[in-house]
Formats: structure tokens, C-alpha cells, sequence
């Protein structure tokens, strides 16, 4: 039989000839002016390739300019508001508006907005001495209009199990 060195080297001579008949036909095969027509639109592809990156990193870059923009713009109408408030209202308004912004005004809000302490609501309903107050949970309730609520509330058979 044949050895393994010579099977190797037949095999690399066969490899080697059928790469050359490849090549050649190839060639052969494919026109030059197709080769050039195919150069030309792989170059023309690569153009409009870069044109159209251009184009993209141009519209962000305006969109990033714009949101800037934007973003300032809303920052001069909070400004403009909060000045107005400062001086057209009473300061505890002034002192809510402001509070509602994240970013410090740089507006001299005067010492009587930051004096101000929130307080708990007050009882303002007109009483007499000794009467329960409009925030009270009884207020407007007499004794026959609580019977009443509780008469509806539960029924006298639920009433006598309880």
C-alpha cells in the first residue's frame, strides 16, 4: 500500500492545482466590467453609509441642543413665576411655590417667608363655650339623631345579639 507521506503530499499537490483552476476560471468567469460595476456600488454603498452617520449624529446633536433649550426655557418661566409670587402675593404662598422647585431661585424671599411655621388646621366653627367645634366628630349631631344613625345602622334583631 501506499505510505502516509505519500497520500500527504498528493493531497497538498491536489489542493494547490484545484485553488490555481479556481482562480483562473474565476476570472474567467466573472467579467471585468461586472467587477467594476460591483466596486463602484460597494463604494457608492460606503458613501451613502457615511452620509447617513453624518446625518444621525447631526439630528442628536440639534435634538440635545433643543432639549437644552427647552430645559432653560422652563427654567426662566419658574424663575418668572416665582418672583411674581414673591411679590404679588402673601408669603405663605410665596414660600409653597418656591418650595415646589428643586433648584434654588436666587431670589431674596425676605425674612418673613422663612419665619413662617406651618401649623395643624384650626376649629373655626362659631361655638359657644363648652360646644363641640366644627372638626369634632360630633358636631351637628344631637343626642335623637345619633339614636337615629345607630336605629339604621343596626337592625334590632343584630342589635339584641350584640
Amino acid at each position: 500500500m501506499f505510505s502516509l507521506e505519500i497520500l500527504v503530499a498528493v493531497g497538498a499537490v491536489a489542493a494547490i492545482i484545484g485553488a490555481l483552476i479556481g482562480a483562473i476560471a474565476s476570472r474567467r468567469l466573472v467579467p471585468p466590467e461586472q467587477q467594476k460595476e460591483l466596486e463602484q456600488s460597494l463604494q457608492l454603498t460606503r458613501q451613502e453609509l457615511n452620509k447617513y452617520q453624518q446625518d444621525v449624529a447631526h439630528h442628536f446633536a440639534e435634538t440635545s441642543r433643543l432639549v437644552n433649550n427647552l430645559t432653560q426655557n422652563y427654567k426662566d418661566v419658574h424663575e418668572h413665576l416665582a418672583k411674581g409670587a414673591v411679590q404679588l402675593t402673601n408669603a405663605e404662598i410665596s414660600k409653597s411655590f418656591i418650595s415646589g422647585g428643586d433648584t434654588a431661585l436666587g431670589i431674596e424671599v425676605g425674612e418673613a417667608i422663612n419665619e413662617v411655621q406651618p401649623e395643624p388646621p384650626r376649629d373655626w366653627a362659631p361655638k359657644t363655650p363648652g360646644e363641640a367645634g366644627m372638626l369634632s366628630e360630633e358636631y351637628g349631631l344631637s343626642d335623637e339623631k345619633t339614636e337615629d344613625i345607630l336605629d339604621e345602622s343596626f337592625p334590632k334583631a343584630q342589635s339584641k345579639a350584640i
